[in-house]
């Protein structure tokens, strides 16, 4: 059916619901409207599902969010694996709580359990959950960062990480071979409960997830002898940060916590936020302020579903409060627990490090200086997540750390996902550390820079809406395969990597090589004297980013070539 066609579908037929149908007449005169919201189907990518909330194919709604998990329950019964039972998390976003009993509903008529949090959770606690019950696999209802019109909807399987290749295209196939949405199945959660199908769970989750943060403190000594002179800030931009972030917090023993009150509620619109995202330095405009009326030394953010983390340090010098970029941060914390581990002798031989191929080459640095093995994965952290179960697997290393550069790290094996609780606990134990140092964390965070080198990054962001967005993006995909550029900002490029077609060739010696990952549309040049940039659409919105990195000789020179690089490299990829 074309768009038209479907529209009417949605319009006539009685599977769907009157307001849906009033939210579909309303727009009967915009056939533009029609068009952008029945042209495709919402593509269930390989996280799962992301888009604006409303009526329409192409869009976040009930029957959506049951058509995709009819197609996972379909996968889930072929492995023969319905027994075990699939948890469900959801955020603070409009519609998540129905999204989870939608999803849990048409699992529960397929004779799937399903264990749904009493209320909203953070995403990494998901991640603990589906390992902690055994359970087959994993949702979670949550549109991370994005802006408050959208919802989303991420897949995990057993091990407790995102669904990664073959799996992934396999439940994709699933959901795309659900053709009629008279043929998804649900039931009413009377029904679903009196056959103990849908179970609901909470505080004992809660329990052994705060017990598995706290194995990961190093020196709880250092936190008990400064737990009354820190101060920290902390905002969850209205997600489900707030509890869990107060309680390990205040568990650990620090005292000096101050929580925005402004955002410390739930609230689906973000209004006082213009993108709930702590990559956006306004969304810290009512931390900063706070922390200025408290002489906070730490200010901290953590995204809707809590698994990013946002920082903010005070210089002494200035007193102004400095932002750190998700790779400042990771390092900072990871850099930490390498030393402190290796002077405790509790450093494992075989440790690794793992990061993702947009993430700084600060990471080569260090991991070279502690002798742990530095590995590369894709963007996405379920590549990380994937590696950590390899690691169990094969026993040929030991997961010590894991970060990429959008704001996410892991420390620990609890989860295997981003997780910003742990990053909270973690980068408060090294302000802790610091304090007793008699420093604060940016002064620390300049000791990195001096001893390993002052590695700089930066990211552009294009948004290409609608058909002629996503026609865009892919013609300037294929016009930097067929003609990379030899150059940028005057440094050479040494070697041009295509992870389509699994490839890296040396541009001086001709040579072509396997980069040795999964094919991904990502295109990765390494250039002299430590620079780089990629080329990578979004999977989950219409956006192509363009990643780069520089090395300095001080922090303005780095910001300088910075600056002079991301010029050159978005006016050669832009074309």
């Amino acid at each position: 059916m074309d768009y038209m066609e479907q529209y009417r579908y949605w319009l006539n037929d009685g599977y769907f619901d009157e307001a849906t149908k009033a939210e579909l007449r309303a727009i009967g005169d915009d056939e533009a409207q029609i068009q952008d919201r029945f042209y495709k189907d919402l593509e269930f990518g390989t996280g799962g599902l992301r888009g604006v909330i409303g009526a329409g194919t192409n869009r976040m709604n009930i029957y959506t969010v049951r058509r995709a998990t009819q197609g996972l329950a379909n996968y889930i019964k072929k492995q023969n694996a319905a027994d075990k039972g699939v948890a469900i998390a959801y955020d603070s976003r409009r519609m998540s709580p129905q999204f989870a009993d939608e999803a849990a509903l048409c699992l529960n008529a397929n004779g799937i359990k399903a264990y749904v949090f009493e209320s909203l959770r953070p995403t990494p606690e998901l991640s603990f959950a589906v390992r902690t019950l055994s359970c087959t696999a994993g949702i979670v209802v949550t549109a991370s960062h994005n802006p408050p019109e959208y919802n989303g909807y991420k897949v995990y399987w057993e091990d407790g990480a995102q669904v990664t290749s073959p799996r992934d295209t396999d439940i994709i196939g699933e959901v795309e071979a659900v053709k009629d949405y008279n043929d998804v199945k649900t039931m009413s959660k009377e029904e679903a409960i009196a056959a103990h199908l849908y179970n609901v769970i909470g505080k004992d989750i809660d329990d052994k997830y705060m017990a598995e943060l706290k194995k990961q403190i190093i020196h709880p000594e250092v936190i008990k002898e400064m737990a009354d002179k820190i101060r920290i800030v902390y905002t969850p931009f209205h997600g489900t940060g707030n509890l869990p972030v107060r309680r390990i917090l205040s568990e650990l023993g620090f005292k000096n916590v101050y929580i925005v009150s402004e955002q410390e509620e739930p609230d689906p619109d973000f209004t006082t936020l213009e993108y709930p995202n702590p990559e956006d330095p306004k969304a810290f405009t009512l931390a900063l302020k706070l922390a200025k009326e408290k002489d906070a030394d730490i200010v901290l953010a953590t995204d809707p579903d809590a698994d990013r983390l946002g920082i903010y340090a005070k210089d002494t010098e200035s007193g102004e409060y400095i932002p750190f970029t998700g790779n400042m941060s990771g390092m900072l914390i990871a850099e930490y627990i390498l030393r402190e581990k290796q002077k405790a002798g509790t450093l494992p031989d075989n440790a690794a490090l793992i990061k993702t191929i947009v993430t700084t080459n600060l990471a080569d640095a260090i991991t070279e200086r502690y002798n742990v093995k530095l590995i590369e994965v894709l963007t996405g952290f379920k590549y990380i997540g994937e590696q950590i179960k390899l690691f169990e697997q094969n026993h040929d290393y030991e997961y010590v750390f894991g970060l990429e550069e959008s704001y996410g790290c892991l420390a620990g094996t609890h989860a295997r996902d981003k997780d910003a609780i742990v990053a909270v606990m973690c980068l408060c134990e090294v302000a802790a550390w610091c304090k007793s140092q008699g420093i604060t964390v940016w002064d620390q965070m300049q000791k990195i820079y001096k001893q390993y080198g002052y590695y700089m990054e930066g990211i552009h962001t294009i948004t290409l809406k609608g058909i002629d967005g996503a026609r865009q993006i892919k013609d300037m995909m294929d016009r930097l395969r067929a003609n990379p550029p030899k150059e940028f900002d005057g440094l050479k490029v040494l070697k041009f990597r295509d992870y389509t077609k699994d490839t890296i060739t040396d541009l001086e010696t001709g040579e072509v090589t396997p980069t040795g990952l999964p094919a991904s549309n990502v295109l990765y040049f390494d250039i002299e004297n430590n620079s780089w940039c990629c080329a990578r659409p979004s999977g989950t919105e219409p956006k192509i980013k363009f990643y780069m990195g520089i090395k300095g000789n001080d922090l303005k020179d780095a910001e300088s070539k910075l600056e002079s690089f991301k010029k050159a490299v978005v006016d050669a990829l832009e074309g």
